[in-house]
């Protein structure tokens, strides 16, 4: 009996000091003065393409994935734009989405506006925050915005102009303060009325950054946790400042396929980690990704990008700084081109899919707060080792009550490598093989 007490009383001090240790902990956070909304620190982050994303292609279809994106981690889906499509220069059948016609409504090729709200309340229910794919540098020319006088850029002739080869689309100009309030207003509709949270824009940087400060500042005064990611990295200084939570890592992309390839080193990772570090706020979170709608569709799908470094690259998103990204199809098995104007079911293949290494590496993320995002996650720090073709780096967070740490040891080559880190550590890596240790 007397022992029974007594383990009843150790674990009611027991319950007792973790209660304490909770609250101190809580307090803690209360305390510290965050950049990003509380959600984006432990978040990954998916792009829904609608269009592909089922046979249907809708709203109403796409819902019946929240539960399968849910259970695999993911925590942010962002939606490509869903407005309806320009028609008079319309590239292919269905058109390019990035060609808005109208701001304010639904491309009846996804549903309705109650099959998005409807999808929506969805989302939140199960814990999903949902951001919206914004195009603010442009119109289609068949919108109603092209009668108004100086709200698009215009050649000597009077005609629209369009921006590179996009001859589906007319250029908004940024000087006519008219058209900006409407921009203003357009985007309040979605959160207002829609109750969206956040959006995704689309070349932040051909945008002027005083547009995004005044209008992202005049959207947190009712909508503080708001999220919001740029399509830019060569203003991201400028863009993170008050603007924008998080910013494209291109370059890093770009670095990552010339390794694949051969083309690039160790070295170019760490060099463009070195200057990252003196070039872009410490706070703004890069998004770390190997596809997304652009890269799919135009230079090809990470399998033909990478090859057997896919997995590689895909956890390497996880361990250094930033946010991780998912596009359509990879969880699935997707391993063709999609169609980007035209109707192109994912592919649905075991032999592909990445399902199962993504659930394992959100969760990682998840449980071990040095994988965390700025500036709540941990530095990165380089672990020196005897092999040039290992990519080798520790991130450690001490914390009041413990310490979280992930030392991750990359062979970033086609072929088996050994290696010794200055620890002493030992380790013999397949091809493009990794190991992930959380101490």
């Amino acid at each position: 009996m007397k022992n029974e007490v007594n383990r009843a009383f150790m674990a009611k001090k027991k319950t007792l000091w973790l209660a304490l240790a909770a609250m101190a902990l809580i307090s803690c956070a209360d305390n510290t003065p965050l950049r990003h909304p509380k959600f984006a620190y432990d978040a990954t982050i998916y792009e829904l393409n609608v269009r592909q994303a089922t046979p249907e292609g809708t709203f109403q279809a796409a819902e019946a994935l929240l539960p399968t994106l849910r259970d695999n981690g993911i925590d942010i889906i962002w939606v490509m734009p869903c407005q309806p499509i320009g028609v008079i220069t319309r590239k292919g059948s269905l058109g390019s989405y990035y060609s808005i016609i109208d701001y304010c409504a639904i491309n009846p090729e996804f549903g309705t506006r109650a099959d998005f709200e409807h999808f929506l309340k969805a989302a939140h229910k199960q814990g999903f925050k949902v951001i919206l794919d914004w195009v603010a540098n442009h119109t289609a020319p068949d919108s109603e915005w092209t009668q108004h006088e100086g709200w698009h850029y215009r050649d000597s002739l009077g005609n629209l102009m369009v921006q590179y080869d996009w001859t589906d689309i007319s250029k908004l100009n940024y000087e006519n303060q008219d058209m900006r309030d409407e921009m203003l207003k357009s985007m309040h509709w979605w959160m207002d009325s829609i109750g969206i949270d956040g959006f995704r824009c689309d070349v932040a940087g051909e945008v002027p950054t005083d547009f995004w400060n005044w209008a992202m500042a005049d959207l947190r005064l009712t909508h503080p946790h708001m999220f919001t990611l740029a399509e830019d990295e060569d203003k991201a200084q400028e863009l993170t400042e008050t603007a924008f939570d998080m910013y494209y890592g291109w370059t890093l992309h770009h670095i990552m396929n010339d390794v694949a390839q051969g083309k690039s080193t160790v070295e170019d990772l760490w060099a463009y980690f070195a200057k990252a570090d003196t070039t872009i706020r410490s706070e703004a979170i890069r998004m770390n990704f190997i596809s997304n709608h652009d890269e799919n569709s135009w230079n090809g799908t990470e399998q033909e990008r990478m090859g057997e470094a896919v997995n590689l690259f895909a956890a390497f998103c996880y361990v250094v700084p930033g946010m991780p990204m998912i596009y359509t199809g990879q969880i699935s098995g997707n391993h063709h081109r999609l169609a980007f104007f035209e109707k192109d079911l994912i592919d649905t293949d075991e032999a592909f899919a990445q399902g199962e290494l993504y659930k394992s590496l959100n969760a990682l993320r998840k449980r071990n707060k040095a994988l965390f995002s700025p500036e709540v996650g941990a530095p990165m720090e380089r672990v020196a080792c005897d092999n040039e073709a290992i990519f080798a780096c520790r991130r450690t967070k001490e914390g009041r009550w413990h310490t979280n740490s992930v030392l991750a040891v990359m062979n970033m080559s086609g072929e088996a490598q050994s290696v010794t880190l200055e620890s002493g550590e030992h380790f013999d890596l397949a091809p493009w093989g990794y190991e992930i240790i959380e101490k």
